[in-house]
């Protein structure tokens, strides 16, 4: 199992989850694949597209929610244990691991910025 294969596991019901690192004892960091919100989502999170291209079975997504105020974001990520993943689906290529890479790059330095609150100015 090596970060950016994709899986099947059984949460709920039988989902797909990218790989975002390997298996350690902590477990490993996976993030599902969802539907597309259909809407413009810009200042509330990114999506970075999956799907027939990479040799998924449906078009999804990895969505990233950016926080805000009174909001708890979700952005769909979670540890699993080997014994969850049940087949792999398929690997993404190095430009796709690098798109999600950035969405969770943005959406972290954003998560910091709010952490830190506004600032006052320099006089």
């Amino acid at each position: 199992m090596q970060r950016g294969e994709v899986w099947w596991v059984q949460f709920d019901e039988r989902r797909l989850v990218v790989l975002l690192s390997g298996d350690d004892t902590s477990g490993i960091r996976v993030m599902q694949v969802v539907a597309p919100a259909g809407v413009d989502i810009s200042g509330l999170g990114i999506e970075v597209t999956v799907g027939a291209s990479e040799g998924l079975p449906f078009e999804g997504v990895l969505r990233l929610a950016f926080p805000r105020p009174g909001f708890t974001p979700c952005t769909w990520l979670t540890t699993v244990s080997r014994d969850d993943l049940l087949e792999r689906a398929a690997v993404l290529s190095s430009v796709k691991l690098s798109e999600i890479d950035d969405a969770l790059r943005l959406a972290e330095a954003t998560r910091s910025f709010e952490q830190a609150g506004p600032r006052l100015p320099l006089s």
